[in-house]
């Protein structure tokens, strides 16, 4: 299959558009289909690590994505997902490179600590989402993994970039809805992040906090502690 033939024949136009308002740098948007229809021409092509870099390489968001759908986490190297990491140049490829083969990865929790100290704005964002990611899939990772992560939300909380700090409150979020002590330890987290001078900080709080501390996330929380 030529898959960007494929991009080309099914270009929409006004869902390009839709997208670099959304920011996604106009030009790069491809074919303009949903994340559904990139699945679903995914799972047609199957995976193919060799296709999968000659995609990556076009620079093109819709052929990017759907090489982050192909690609097999087995065989993709850490100096290649390092290289894919410096690529990102909107929210949109990274959080589905993030969702679809870096959390897949045997080395993904190590390159979401690492990433989160990076100063590139979309490696940082990666780091994050990387973190939410694995916070919602990842059933086997112990508590203190996590709690490790909330520390770099705190530690990170200042940078006031639109990107960074909604990944890093997505992050936060995620940790907090795995379980009752992982709740407790980022409302317990937030709070403190609400008293910071730091703007961001104080939203990336505030934000969490309305959701963490609701009572339909406590709700489901109880649902799931084991019955003494």
């Amino acid at each position: 299959m030529d898959v960007l033939a494929e991009l080309s024949v099914r270009n929409d136009p006004d869902a390009s558009e839709a997208m670099a308002l959304g920011g996604i740098p106009p030009g790069t948007a491809g074919g303009g289909l949903s994340a559904p229809e990139l699945r679903a021409l995914a799972r047609r092509i199957g995976r193919d690590h060799a296709l999968a870099q000659d995609l990556w390489a076009t620079g093109v968001f819709a052929a990017r994505a759907i090489a982050s759908m192909i690609e097999d986490p087995a065989q993709a190297t850490e100096e290649q997902i390092e290289r894919w990491v410096v690529d990102l140049d909107n929210w949109g490829i990274c959080d589905c490179c993030c969702q679809e083969l870096f959390r897949k990865t045997p080395f993904a929790h190590r390159k979401a600590a690492e990433w989160c100290g990076r100063p590139e704005e979309f490696v940082k964002r990666a780091g994050f989402a990387l973190i939410a990611k694995l916070a919602v899939h990842d059933k086997q990772a112990s508590d203190d993994v996590f709690l490790s992560y909330i520390a770099l939300v705190e530690r990170e909380a200042a940078d006031d970039r639109h990107f960074v700090k909604k990944a890093a409150n997505w992050a936060l979020r995620e940790i907090g809805k795995r379980n009752r002590a992982l709740n407790a330890a980022a409302i317990s987290t937030a709070e403190r992040l609400r008293r910071s001078d730091s703007r961001s900080a104080r939203w990336i709080a505030s934000d969490a906090l309305r959701e963490l501390g609701s009572e339909a996330v406590q709700r489901r929380l109880a649902e799931r502690s084991p019955k003494r």
